[in-house]
């Protein structure tokens, strides 16, 4: 297990290799469709994403105790394919290094990654109340009124979030391997 500190450093993020398990501690900001359509369309990031980490997700948070603060109920990743038209300039633009989501994206993405020392990180759908748990505190939420609650820009504090890295910044995917290799076979039954 390989872990990852917030701010996330370059050459860090360029030594890891698809597979690799790792433990992300430090601050996620989660962003889904009308984030990245927003950003694409010219409106300002609300939060500064320079060496940090964009989650796919759409999570249930709720206000809690006396102080209103934010609980997260349940913070599992939503298929990242979906932004795969925005991802190749967002990791250009934002200086981005995690983007953490499910699925894989696409060759341009992943190209950009590649360019850019970025690297996907596979969360684990269905784990949302574990991933909810990793959740420390809630430090803010941008675009709320906007967007909505599943929509918004949440800041989580997270420690020991895992996932593992499934799309490298040397080129590497193994999105892309298993659909080569699924391919192969296929060919070989006809």
């Amino acid at each position: 297990m390989i872990t990852l500190t917030y701010p996330f450093d370059e050459k860090a993020v360029r030594a890891l290799k698809a597979g690799d398990a790792v433990s992300i501690t430090g601050r996620l900001y989660t962003g889904r469709d009308k984030f990245h359509k927003f950003v694409a369309d010219g409106g300002a990031l609300p939060v500064d994403f320079t060496d940090g980490a964009l989650y796919h997700c759409g999570p249930v948070c709720v206000r809690d105790g006396a102080d209103g603060a934010w609980r997260v109920v349940a913070a599992g990743p939503t298929t990242s394919v979906r932004e795969n038209p925005y991802e190749p300039a967002f990791i250009a633009a934002s200086g981005v290094r995690l983007i953490v989501g499910k699925g894989g994206m696409d060759a341009a993405t992943r190209a950009a990654m590649k360019r850019h020392g970025c690297v996907y990180v596979q969360a684990v759908g269905g784990a949302g109340a574990l991933y909810a748990a990793a959740v420390r505190r809630v430090a803010g939420v941008s675009l709320l009124d906007e967007f909505g609650a599943a929509e918004a820009v949440w800041h989580f504090d997270v420690v020991d979030f895992r996932g593992v890295v499934a799309m490298d910044a040397h080129g590497r995917s193994l999105f892309a391997e298993v659909a080569e290799a699924s391919a192969r076979a296929l060919a070989g039954l006809r």
